[in-house]
């Protein structure tokens, strides 16, 4: 017996509102213009695997080889190399500002060839250049991949990726990072998310600290402070920058309902709100049961069996219930009818879609 079951979910809206936002420190929202990452990347060597390297296709690998024996007065044809301990990778490192000289940083190293893995293996001396081509950094050191890989017989066994690996201190910094903050007794702070409301609080938090009128939004995301006089001394420019990293502003953020359709998961702002509607959720369930019926011919009358199938259909209708929520409802509201109408985050998905169809949502609905 096979049971066909098909559902129509009715349609459901529903509505948030607005809240409070605490307040958060201008460092977690904003950065200095000037001070930012240094990204390195190079190119190396692993070796010391086991078996698990570079194969013959990978012709890159053989000429560094090949290059790098040279260096140390041995000269071997490439053509006579053969490798499966050795693997050619990228390795790539972020070197936060102001970072001075003999400062170590993690690296990542992933594998460049058809390497099946990178587990024990060594990353041999690698010099890491910036975007102007100067090195940076000199990478080396044992490989931490974090998986194993085992193959045997045309199985495998593999647990997480192996082709790739890290190695937590493994940059030693050769060159100091500089990064210009202050320019004539000028800073800007720039905010992570552009946002006017948000800029102009920086400003008035900024303006009322000093008691002086030192900052002035430039534009959305651009906030313009000149440093005062007494903090223009020696040693006093870094307690002026902490000053202001630690003032305090609420940020204004737009009203988004944002839906994962591939995953059913749902974030709704505290700004969300809509206008005064009906909540309904109901549901009809149609049953479509078929039995094989077998007739079996009497004795001795040279008949054939014959099969065939009985049909039932039944349909029932859900209890259904309509929710009346009145404007500007609060998250708590919307959370509890939500749960009276026991909807799944599926339903919830197309009951936000619906919401932003009938124009009655006030937010920005977005799908990723």
């Amino acid at each position: 017996m096979k049971t066909l079951k098909i559902a129509f979910v009715a349609t459901a809206l529903v509505a948030f509102t607005s809240s409070s936002f605490a307040g958060s420190r201008i460092k977690d929202i904003a950065y200095l213009q000037g001070i930012r990452n240094q990204q390195l990347i190079g190119y190396g060597l692993v070796v010391g695997l086991n078996g698990t390297g570079d194969s013959q296709r990978s012709t890159f690998t053989l000429q560094s080889v090949a290059s790098m024996l040279k260096r140390f007065g041995i000269t071997v044809p490439q053509s006579d190399l053969r490798l499966r301990n050795v693997a050619a990778v990228i390795v790539t490192a972020s070197v936060p500002g102001f970072s001075k000289e003999g400062g170590i940083v993690d690296v990542i190293v992933s594998s460049l060839g058809d390497a099946t893995g990178l587990q024990g293996g060594t990353l041999l001396m690698t010099p890491l250049s910036g975007l102007d081509g100067s090195v940076y950094a000199t990478a080396q050191g044992p490989l931490s991949v974090g998986g194993f890989s085992a193959s045997a017989g045309g199985n495998e066994i593999r647990r997480n990726h192996t082709a790739a690996g890290r190695i937590p201190g493994g940059a030693t910094i050769e060159k100091a990072v500089v990064s210009e903050f202050s320019k004539d007794w000028s800073m800007y702070v720039v905010l992570m998310q552009s946002d006017f409301t948000t800029a102009e609080r920086i400003a008035g938090a900024v303006n009322e600290r000093f008691k002086s009128q030192i900052a002035v939004p430039k534009d959305g995301s651009t906030v313009a402070v000149s440093v005062p006089e007494e903090y223009r001394k020696d040693g006093r420019l870094v307690e002026f920058v902490s000053l202001v990293e630690l003032l305090e502003v609420s940020p204004d953020v737009a009203a988004k309902v944002v839906i994962n359709e591939r995953t059913g998961t749902i974030v709704i702002g505290g700004n969300v709100s809509i206008l005064p509607v009906a909540i309904s959720c109901g549901g009809l369930n149609i049953d479509i049961q078929s039995t094989p019926v077998i007739s079996q011919p009497g004795p001795l009358s040279n008949g054939t069996t014959v099969s065939t199938q009985m049909t039932t259909v039944s349909a029932g209708a859900d209890s259904s219930a309509v929710y009346a929520l009145n404007g500007e409802a609060t998250v708590q509201d919307v959370a509890k009818a939500l749960n009276s109408m026991k909807v799944s985050p599926r339903d919830i998905i197309a009951i936000f879609q619906a919401l932003k169809e009938s124009g009655a949502l006030k937010a920005e609905l977005v799908i990723i």
